[in-house]
């Protein structure tokens, strides 16, 4: 079971690269990349992630001196985390959809 997170805008963000290939490990450059977030954003979001089980994270498995660059942190959503960024996804875009109308226009009453 994970905990309910406040999706801000960033968090939709990095769910939304994970979501789109559940399977898939990630790492911190790919996500910024991905998201547009820098690390000093992109981080504490991982951990807040990984703290209420959206996620879970690794160590790259490398011998020391095998790479020219540090030992990558994969993360990958767990299960529940999966089946909770889809929940919430769907739910913000209902949100949004509905606020925007149906050309991604504001309504106006």
């Amino acid at each position: 079971m994970v905990e309910r997170l406040k999706l801000t805008t960033t968090v939709v963000r990095v769910l939304t690269c994970f979501i789109e290939d559940v399977d898939a490990d990630r790492y911190g450059m790919d996500l910024m990349r991905d998201s547009d977030l820098a690390s000093g954003t992109l981080y504490p979001i991982l951990n807040r992630l990984e703290e209420a089980g959206w996620l879970t994270a690794s160590w790259e498995k490398v011998e020391a001196g095998a790479t020219a660059r540090p030992a990558r942190r994969y993360y990958r959503l767990t299960p529940d985390g999966a089946k909770a960024a889809r929940t919430e996804l769907a739910a913000v875009h209902e949100r949004l959809s509905k606020a925007l109308g149906p050309l991604g226009k504001p309504r106006t009453t």
